[in-house]
């Protein structure tokens, strides 16, 4: 890739890893006062919050140590660089949202049956405190390469599942404050896990998809091949594409072509490399020319 793309990418990095440390050392302060809290008020919505939160702890670091490695350059052993290290975070923190969902719905579950006695009212101060972190959180987060970034897209949606507990906890204790309806507590909980579960799925589909090399939704094999067909005339068959993504923002495709006997070899290899940047945004491109049948064939 030109110097120039990785050099962008390399500042990018480095102001989400900066975003990504300032929210995590945040979440780590208020996630010791929520889990206070949540046990001397014998909140479920505040201890999912706190659980969800040190989730966060983790899943914040996961991100901050994924940028870190993926700011190392290429060597002999990995010629594409660190840069999956972001994907492989990204997964990881799809798999910690899926099991603290999980443990969510498990607490909530028994409290519909037991029940539990709630203090209403340190609940609802120590929600509201925690909904003001977890904005500041989310708004440090939210300035940085969002959407060419799964890394940093699951550390946002860690915290968007902090924001939502608080907004649960402070609703569920204003109802018990109001109207001594303690339930409202296990129900709000199971509200957040159901959401946090939406969110984690997608987050593990998106990154399994690059790790299992799948091809980006922007350029499929059957569309680059009819696409280059119909753009250069001097080509006769394309064929052999693979397609696959090294991360969100860095598409790569290898394939091979067919060209005429009178066509100038280094001239359409340009023009095809152009085509592939301008069409698809993949700006690093393997291609093998040929002149008569396939020697992989």
């Amino acid at each position: 890739m030109p110097d120039g793309t990785h050099d962008g990418d390399r500042h990018s990095h480095l102001g989400d890893r900066k975003r990504v440390g300032l929210a995590l050392a945040l979440t780590v302060s208020f996630m010791v006062v929520e889990a206070v809290g949540g046990l001397m008020s014998g909140s479920l919505a505040l201890l999912a919050d706190a659980g969800h939160m040190l989730a966060d702890s983790g899943a914040l670091a996961l991100a901050l140590a994924g940028f870190h490695f993926a700011a190392r350059p290429s060597d002999d052993r990995r010629s594409y660089g660190y840069g999956r290290a972001q994907v492989l975070a990204a997964f990881a923190n799809g798999v910690m949202l899926l099991v603290v969902a999980v443990w969510i719905i498990a607490e909530a579950a028994e409290r519909f049956v037991a029940g539990s006695q709630i203090a209403a009212i340190p609940m609802l101060i120590v929600a509201i405190a925690g909904l003001i972190a977890n904005l500041v959180a989310f708004r440090i987060l939210h300035g940085g390469d969002r959407h060419h970034s799964l890394n940093l897209r699951g550390a946002l949606l860690h915290v968007a599942g902090d924001i939502l507990g608080s907004l649960a906890a402070i609703i569920a204790a204003l109802v018990i404050i109001f109207g001594g309806w303690t339930l409202i507590d296990p129900l709000l909980s199971l509200l957040v896990a159901a959401l946090l579960l939406f969110g984690a799925i997608d987050l593990i589909r998106r990154s399994g998809h690059i790790l299992l090399e799948g091809a980006p939704e922007t350029a499929e094999a059957d569309d680059i091949r009819k696409r280059l067909l119909a753009a250069l005339p001097e080509i006769e068959d394309v064929h052999h594409i693979h397609v696959w993504s090294l991360t969100e923002k860095h598409p790569l495709v290898t394939l091979h072509a067919r060209v005429a006997e009178s066509a100038d070899g280094d001239a359409t290899l340009s023009r095809i490399k152009a085509f592939l940047d301008e069409t698809y945004g993949i700006a690093h491109a393997t291609v093998q020319l040929e002149r008569g049948p396939c020697p992989d064939h």
